[in-house]
């Protein structure tokens, strides 16, 4: 623990999504006496949950991926993912539906029956398919050894031989965009598009991705794709009871309004001050206080002009992930059309992501949708004889594009949205009656993301991954302004998704540490 800091000092961790609760939990280990204020009435974050009519929806990540991130983080509170959590390996691991073609493609819970659809779509593909898979497992390791679980307060970290031995080609990487890297390989259209897509996981799009990011494509066509039974709201629930078995104190309709500082040339924080659920100002005493809301809601809304590490001004060079039209879906009978995870690629799917980050932007149609069945797994998210699905469908950070609702109740130009995806969903995978089987319909936008969550210009995600805006080049976790102020989740580093914030997580304790090295603490902490 940093010099000065005595078990029991207090700490406040503004957000109970996955990185507030993962932070508070890990702080309550390393001694501090935690409180986590969340605004909402309920944990998750965008990690959230709804239900109606029997149907219970993730409204948020719905892929588990990079288990062994969880795996750590669990035996850091000295317990393990498989005390924590039912896993199931996905077979498939997604289904893709192609615009113009009349048969999906199936990515498998099998290397080599990868290899051999890969080979299928484009002869000769099979051998470049090893190279590609092997050069993205590289990557993988190396950014988790060296660049995922360090906080860039030091760069020896990426003077290790391991690292200078690749220098050359690491830099290759992060100059060619991955639709680029992978073009170079591939000609099918379709292969491409399938190694160019995790660039959506991370905000961003295939020609604004640096290509070190291929690594992503280890985890889906090598390492596998899980689903938690429960759903991604079992994981914020078991989170939650870690973090209160630590002592942690989760305090709900808590409205972060300030953090509060000390006056003088060298100001440190005293505590946060927030909105009560009976409406009442509050005050909570501090001397750390880790912020996991959106950083730029922190930054320009939580401290005075004066105390910004980003101010307004820096956020107009900056590129926010893309926005989203939720759609949660009741379906009456079953849908063996669509896998767990599905996705719909559109033939020209550059013009959908020059749409989405392109000004003036505008809302691609048809899209490149997202669509998750997760009651081909968990009958239990859905009453006897329906299904549930969740449709994401990127559009532009904008929260003019407006707010959902239930129903069809939202605003018109969200329920548009919703009612084109559906239309091509029952048109790309023969369901000719979709429309006419829902019975449950909820939507959400933009303005949702923004009200709700206090997101950048209505972000689903964050901001993109771009070269700009990965690794040291992403928001820092400390304030340069003020001290025992820390940040953790999505828009930090080192970035977006799940595991992700769960290193935010670890990497707050690592700065509170002066620990300034790349590799994950030693477990238990």
């Amino acid at each position: 623990m940093k010099a000065g800091r005595t078990p029991g000092t207090p700490a406040v961790v503004i957000g109970a999504g996955i990185a507030g609760l993962a932070t508070a939990a890990l702080l309550a280990r390393e001694g501090f006496v935690v409180t986590v204020l969340e605004a909402r009435d309920e944990l998750g974050g965008r990690a959230g949950s709804w239900s109606s009519d029997g149907f219970r929806f993730d409204t948020g990540p719905s892929w588990y991926l990079m288990p062994e991130v969880f795996d750590h983080f669990y035996r850091l509170l000295g317990t393990s993912s498989a005390e924590q959590l039912d896993l199931v390996r996905l077979d498939p691991n997604y289904r893709v539906f192609f615009e113009g073609y009349d048969e999906p493609v199936e990515i498998v819970a099998d290397r080599s029956r990868n290899r051999q659809t890969f080979e299928q779509l484009e002869p000769g593909a099979g051998d470049a398919f090893d190279r590609y898979l092997s050069s993205a497992k590289d990557a993988y390791s190396m950014a988790l050894r060296r660049f995922l679980y360090t906080t860039f307060a030091s760069f020896r970290t990426l003077l290790s031989p391991a690292v200078l031995r690749r220098s050359a080609r690491l830099l290759r990487l992060l100059r060619h965009p991955l639709d680029r890297f992978a073009a170079a390989s591939f000609q099918d259209p379709r292969l491409r598009q399938i190694l160019g897509y995790p660039a959506v996981f991370l905000g961003s799009s295939p020609s604004m991705t640096p290509s070190l990011y291929h690594l992503m494509s280890h985890l889906d066509l090598d390492d596998g794709v899980y689903y938690p039974d429960g759903g991604f709201s079992a994981v914020i629930g078991g989170i939650a009871e870690l973090a209160r078995a630590e002592g942690v104190h989760i305090v709900t309709g808590a409205r972060a309004t300030a953090i509060a500082t000390s006056a003088g040339s060298h100001p440190r924080v005293t505590g946060v001050d927030f909105m009560d659920a009976e409406g009442t100002p509050q005050h909570m005493s501090a001397e750390v206080v880790v912020s996991t809301a959106d950083l730029h809601h922190t930054e320009t809304e939580l401290l005075p002009e004066a105390l910004r590490s980003y101010p307004a001004s820096w956020w107009t060079t900056r590129v926010a992930g893309p926005g989203a039209v939720l759609v949660l879906l009741g379906v009456r009978g079953a849908l063996p059309e669509l896998a767990h995870h599905s996705l719909f690629f559109t033939t020209d799917w550059g013009d959908n992501f020059a749409r989405i980050f392109t000004e003036p932007t505008s809302i691609p149609d048809p899209a490149s949708i997202y669509v998750c069945r997760p009651s081909a797994t968990d009958r239990a998210v859905a009453p006897p004889g329906h299904e549930n699905l969740f449709v994401l469908v990127p559009v532009p950070a904008d929260p003019g594009i407006g707010s959902g609702g239930v129903g069809g109740r939202g605003d018109p130009s969200v329920e548009a949205v919703a009612d084109r995806a559906i239309a091509q969903i029952s048109e790309w995978a023969g369901i000719p009656d979709l429309a006419d089987r829902i019975v449950v319909r909820r939507t959400i936008g933009p303005a949702d993301f923004e009200r709700e969550l206090h997101s950048w210009k209505g972000s689903a995600l964050g901001p993109a991954h771009t070269l700009r805006q990965s690794a040291f080049l992403r928001g820092r976790n400390i304030s340069s302004r003020v001290s025992g102020l820390f940040y953790a989740g999505g828009s930090t580093i080192p970035g977006i998704g799940l595991p992700m914030c769960l290193i935010s997580a670890e990497l707050v304790v690592k700065r509170l540490r002066n620990d300034t090295s790349a590799s994950p603490l030693a477990e238990p902490l």
